[in-house]
């Protein structure tokens, strides 16, 4: 039976993953009843969901196991939307919309942002150890969402970026800020995705681990050119805050052509990396694409 179409094969991913998120969250009805509702709020009805997509696609290049994949989707997308409701408080990036509505401190208050964020991170933990699978393979699922999103990886990133405000960096400094900050959790989505289906030879992991570098990197440096030529409304979230802010980012060192010309060619690795895989890598590729060529 052949493979369906990207685009059909995408709806049916984010109609899982949204399914999935609903059923792993808390219900809102239960105590304490406001901050569940706020972490399904923060969650629930927006995002891309690029990092569960790029779970996904990643598992179909062998025989995942469905119930593990969904969960490690969900996971890291709990994660990630922490990252976010605490990058938006004032303490942070001070910004008053995410996703097309109001940020959670302001749509609550910022005691309940912070324990959302907190919430939401041991909750993608929870559903991660409860998947079904072997102990081994969620143990090391477990040690590589932790990496990723901990003073290494994401967290790390974030308190380098708050550091150069104002500040000029180099090409060389802002890459490996955007490798951890925006980087490590789009790494993890896909070597999650391959952990959880059969063990990958030494070569098949790096090329997937350069796939992954690459439209890491590729989304932070696309993310740049929007903040810089897209509106608040199409963004879903204010539109020019970077350099608002004083933050230095690719446009800011390299000038908007060659930061797109830079996304271009770190798609082009991308598809260099997955070339050994053949057809099972198509989804790998569609994403890459949707990486570079989105308009939020």
């Amino acid at each position: 039976m052949p493979a369906p179409a990207f685009d059909d094969w995408m709806r049916a991913r984010l109609s899982d993953v949204e399914q999935g998120l609903a059923a792993l969250l808390p219900d809102q009805a239960a105590m304490p009843q406001r901050l569940h509702e706020a972490m399904r709020y923060a969650v629930l009805d927006g995002g891309k969901r690029v990092r569960p997509l790029l779970v996904f696609a990643a598992g179909a290049l062998q025989d995942a196991d469905q119930d593990l994949l969904l969960r490690a989707a969900a996971a890291l997308e709990m994660i990630h939307v922490y990252s976010l409701v605490h990058d938006d408080m004032p303490c942070m990036d001070d910004d008053a919309l995410r996703r097309g509505k109001p940020t959670v401190h302001v749509r609550y208050d910022q005691a309940t942002a912070l324990l959302v964020g907190d919430a939401l991170q041991a909750q993608a933990f929870q559903v991660l150890a409860q998947a079904s699978g072997a102990p081994e393979r969620k143990l090391e699922m477990i040690a590589l969402l932790a990496e990723a999103a901990g003073s290494r990886g994401m967290c790390g990133g974030q308190a380098i970026d708050l550091e150069s405000v104002g500040k000029p960096l180099t090409l060389e400094q802002l890459e490996r800020m955007h490798r951890m900050k925006t980087g490590a959790l789009l790494r993890a989505a896909v070597m999650l995705g391959a952990l959880a289906g059969a063990a990958l030879d030494q070569e098949q992991a790096a090329r997937l681990s350069r796939y992954a570098d690459a439209i890491g990197l590729a989304f932070q440096v696309v993310d740049d050119v929007l903040d810089a030529t897209a509106d608040s409304a199409t963004l879903g979230k204010t539109a020019g805050k970077d350099a608002q802010d004083g933050k230095p980012t690719y446009v800011s060192i390299l000038g908007l052509e060659q930061s797109r010309q830079l996304a271009q060619r770190l798609r082009d690795e991308a598809y260099q990396a997955l070339l050994p895989f053949g057809s099972e890598g198509r989804y790998l590729r569609e994403l890459a694409d949707l990486v570079v060529q989105r308009k939020a």
